[in-house]
């Protein structure tokens, strides 16, 4: 099944629009791989849904990001809010040491 995910930097921001399924991510991380670490923002508002496949490519992005500087995550698409609770995610896709510990 063809992919209808896509990615745009403007700025300091990846503008992240469709739906970002396992075959989006295949599709999409040869682009996403180069992503530049000096994006300071991941925008989510224009994706429709987020699976479990999606969500990791997002951490992944996330983290990269993270070691060079905070990194806001705008938007929660379908999908997001359940992955990030039950991964233990914080809003920003980190991993939430206090969910982690209790």
């Amino acid at each position: 099944m063809a992919s209808n995910a896509s990615a745009r930097i403007e700025g300091d921001t990846l503008h992240l629009a469709g739906v970002l399924d396992r075959a989006a991510v295949t599709a999409l991380w040869p682009q996403l791989a180069r992503v530049p670490g000096t994006l300071r923002q991941l925008d989510l508002q224009l994706l429709e849904r987020v699976d479990s496949a999606g969500l990791a490519v997002l951490g992944e992005l996330a983290a990269r990001l993270r070691a060079h500087g905070p990194v806001q995550v705008l938007g929660a698409p379908a999908g997001l809010d359940e992955l990030r609770a039950a991964y233990r995610l914080s809003p920003s896709l980190d991993f939430n040491a206090t969910a982690a510990g209790s």
